[in-house]
């Protein structure tokens, strides 16, 4: 069948919308009729090449849609659910699945190679080459061909624009500060960046009941809408943040602090670590080019202050278990999805999200097909 899709060709070109033939699904894939797509700064990673993926490509990890058809293989879903993407396939098989892991699922391995799970052939093409999609997902299209390990059925009552959200960008944030944090009541937590992902760490934070949350970002803009989501206090940078927890803890620091920025530096690391305590945790979410291998960073604080660093890859949690959650959170009004999207954008407006993005005009820029 023929779709519409944002493709990029080559490294720092724009996304290119063209027409794209797409084949129907193999035993175990599902067609999906995409609603809306988040624009994550994953994808511009892509774009710049801090994640290195095959090219060409057609982006888009966070996103929501109906299904068209199902393989007949297929035993979860069936035509006219309603679907999130899950740009971290499950299983629910291998070691890390079964362990209570799926973050780690062994499906991982084909994500940045864009070859499908089911037998490793691309299901769209375009001027005669395969076209890999981003994370297994790739729903920067009208229609996608998915494997159903890609999927999660979410209630059919949801709006997907917002349902999308949770695809990637929510969930990553939220479980930053619940799972990869464990946030306690009571807790002092620093989120440092507050984009997309940080809002949610800001959001995990406060759900997770901590007494005190400090966003911090050097856009105005983001740090008053991290105030609505539950921030008690902001600052435009760490120095800053510093002085502000050192102040209000009487010198203890924060119990764990976040690392949310658009692309991470190691030369962030050192300062951020300086803003915990004595045991306190520094939570790495942000993505650092793949090619940087040195950071900025105590050895002697981290030893003698017995601190710990961790990474946190989808906020630590499960797809099938947080995704249903949140957005049940999201119906009784605990979690905040709407505030979230500054604006939304067409197909045709993809490059346009990304440059606002860039900009700082937006927190969560979203594509709408319907």
């Amino acid at each position: 069948m023929e779709a519409r899709a944002a493709l990029l060709w080559g490294l720092d070109e724009d996304w290119s919308v063209e027409e794209v033939d797409l084949d129907e699904p193999e035993p175990t894939e599902v067609l999906v009729r995409m609603s809306a797509a988040g624009l994550c700064h994953s994808d511009e990673h892509i774009r710049t090449g801090d994640i290195p993926m095959m090219l060409p490509a057609v982006g888009g990890h966070e996103g929501a849609g109906v299904v068209e058809k199902v393989g007949d293989r297929v035993t979860s879903l069936e035509p006219g659910d309603h679907v999130v993407m899950s740009f971290i396939p499950s299983c629910g098989r291998c070691r890390w699945c079964v362990g209570g892991n799926p973050t780690l699922c062994d499906l991982g391995q084909y994500l940045m190679t864009g070859a499908p799970i089911a037998n490793g052939v691309p299901r769209m093409r375009a001027r005669g080459h395969g076209i890999a999609p981003m994370s297994l997902v790739g729903c920067f299209a009208t229609h996608q061909v998915l494997h159903e390990a890609s999927l999660v059925k979410i209630e059919p009552d949801l709006p997907l624009d917002k349902a999308a959200l949770v695809s990637c960008g929510v969930t990553t944030g939220w479980g930053s500060a619940v799972h990869t944090a464990r946030v306690k009541p009571g807790d002092v937590v620093v989120v440092v960046g507050v984009g997309g992902i940080g809002s949610n760490a800001v959001q995990g934070a406060r759900m997770a009941g901590a007494g005190w949350i400090v966003a911090v970002d050097p856009v105005e803009l983001k740090r008053e809408q991290a105030k609505s989501l539950g921030a008690t206090h902001t600052a435009p940078d760490v120095f800053q943040a510093f002085s502000l927890v050192n102040d209000m803890t009487y010198g203890q620091l924060a119990d764990a602090a976040i690392i949310t920025t658009g692309v991470a530096h190691g030369d962030l690391l050192g300062p951020t670590m300086s803003l915990v305590r004595k045991g306190g945790t520094v939570v790495v979410t942000a993505i650092a080019p793949f090619s940087q291998s040195q950071v900025n960073l105590s050895l002697f604080e981290l030893t003698l202050w017995h601190k710990e660093i961790r990474g946190s890859l989808f906020g630590g949690g499960s797809p099938r278990v947080d995704i249903p959650k949140l957005l049940s959170f999201y119906k009784e009004g605990s979690l905040q999805l709407d505030e979230l999207i500054t604006k939304t954008y067409s197909l045709d407006e993809i490059n346009e999200g990304y440059e606002d993005m860039r900009d700082g005009k937006n927190i969560r820029g979203v594509v709408v097909f319907d």
